[in-house]
């Protein structure tokens, strides 16, 4: 997809639809760019308008062709609820209902008249930014498995409608927002993947490919026997049952000097979740490819930051690995041994993920991190809690939270903040070790997140469970949903 400004006079553009935003309240008034078209049509426009066929309610779309004096073949009208209750929730209903009215039309090109909105606290480049989002999420498709792809959508080049002395600013929303449209896309692809294909080591080849297209990422990757020299026990417990070689995938990412402390993100790849020994229930096994994305929002984020230049240094590790059931398999009540030396009886070799995590956030510690946030699709408690809308967020840093949260706040990709208090840690106790695998099912994202807390005691860090936001298992979006990708892009750029 191109993205461009335009400036000049609205009316005389020549452009296959142009998108003009109305308000709706007690009834519906026009915004700028509708009464310079209106003009143009010697009122033809406010004529259409006040037959009614546009709602007062934001995201409702209205559809004209041929309007007199007008230069574009259609004129798509969007209305955005009451202007003064126009927030940052609006302006994505907004976004996402103009991609699904353009996109069944016939058209290569449409021009947007949305930049002059007001959107209390947020600039242009800002709203150039969600617009890009929302598109590419609306226009993405994966047929990549299908034997033979469907036809691609027409639209070819969206172009935003602003003045002069804006174009600048629009420019730098367009290299912004393509950017992390390109992460989400990157990610989405991998995490889409199906388990038959995208195993650690399909993981470990997409990471070496996205550095090879940026000279600020470099890429090194620990196999099992090295994982076991380091004494990575919990992590090597989860892919002994399965046939797919473990991997602990680092991607650095520098972009200030060398000697500046980096940023660090670990992601959970558990490539598929049969749930082990512990077997899952067969009807939504086949959703548990997307328990690596984790993973996957490590490196679209990565992409992201890489095309973006941001002046940081990030560290990106995938913890990578089939969870299988086999003869070589870990059982229930077994014990292992984690690489901070502290011992894990597993009661549930479905509770992997923790077992992974929690390895691989002993092994950041030597890079000295200023802060760490891990992401994992981790309990289902955690969408029994919170739903599909806002994503788990545990830290042992007040500040850091905040940080998060805030940035979801900017990027609406939200997450709400649990407690990880000190008497949710008994329900970890062990009879034969130094803690379980599972707490039990009271507050199971709570105690799972209390679990990955023993492990960070370091560093900063938080903890995002994706498991309701990461990805959806029906519907028209079913797949992976690039979240937190747009969170994470966003704190680490408030962090330069």
């Amino acid at each position: 997809m191109k993205y461009v400004a335009r400036s000049g006079n609205l009316a005389k553009t020549r452009s296959q639809c142009i998108v003009v935003p109305v308000y709706g309240g007690v009834s519906i008034t026009m915004s700028a760019a509708a009464k310079v078209l209106n003009k143009a049509s010697n009122g033809q426009l406010n004529k259409i308008i006040k037959r009614g066929d546009i709602k007062a309610k934001a995201g409702q779309t209205l559809l004209l062709h041929d309007i007199a004096n007008i230069n574009a073949q259609r004129v798509l009208l969007v209305c955005l609820g009451d202007l003064e209750e126009f927030d940052v929730a609006k302006f994505m209903t907004v976004s996402r209902a103009i991609i699904a009215a353009l996109k069944p039309l016939s058209i290569n090109n449409a021009l947007i008249c949305l930049t002059d909105i007001e959107c209390t606290g947020h600039d242009i480049t800002w709203k150039i930014e969600r617009l890009i989002e929302s598109f590419a999420a609306g226009l993405y498709s994966f047929t990549e498995m299908k034997g033979k792809p469907g036809p691609e959508d027409s639209i070819q080049e969206i172009e935003f409608f602003t003045d002069k002395y804006l174009i600048d600013e629009v420019k730098v929303g367009i290299e912004n927002g393509q950017a992390l449209a390109g992460g989400v896309t990157l990610a989405k692809d991998i995490a889409n993947t199906p388990g038959n294909i995208c195993t650690p080591t399909y993981l470990a080849d997409m990471a070496k490919q996205l550095c090879k297209e940026s000279k600020s990422l470099s890429l090194s990757v620990l196999e099992e026997k090295d994982m076991a020299k380091m004494g990575m026990g919990a992590f090597l417990s989860v892919s002994q049952g399965s046939a797919q070689p473990a991997k602990l995938i680092t991607i650095h990412y520098q972009g200030a000097d060398k000697n500046t402390k980096p940023h660090a993100l670990v992601g959970k790849g558990i490539t598929f979740d049969t749930g082990g020994i512990s077997l899952k229930s067969p009807p939504l096994m086949h959703e548990m490819i997307y328990d690596m994305s984790g993973a996957a929002s490590v490196l679209g984020t990565l992409s992201a930051i890489a095309a973006q230049k941001l002046p940081i240094n990030v560290i990106g590790v995938l913890a990578a690995a089939e969870n299988m059931p086999s003869g070589s398999a870990t059982r229930p009540g077994d014990i292992v041994k984690t690489m901070s030396g502290q011992t894990v009886e597993i009661l549930n070799t479905d509770a992997e993920g923790r077992l992974v995590l929690c390895d691989a956030l002993t092994y950041i510690e030597q890079f000295e991190p200023v802060s760490v946030i891990d992401i994992a699709t981790l309990t289902g408690a955690i969408v029994t809690a919170l739903g599909n809308v806002a994503t788990g967020l545990f830290s042992n840093d007040d500040t850091l939270a905040e940080q998060i949260s805030t940035a979801g706040d900017t990027v609406f990709d939200r997450a709400w903040r649990l407690p990880i208090w000190e008497d949710y840690q008994a329900q970890l106790a062990s009879a034969f070790a130094d803690m379980a695998n599972i707490g039990g099912s009271p507050a199971g994202s709570i105690t799972a997140a209390c679990f990955l807390a023993r492990f960070t005691k370091q560093y900063r860090w938080a903890h995002l469970d994706i498991a309701g936001t990461g990805y959806q298992g029906s519907g028209p979006s079913k797949g992976y949903t690039g979240r937190p990708i747009a969170l994470l892009t966003q704190y680490l750029r408030d962090q330069v």
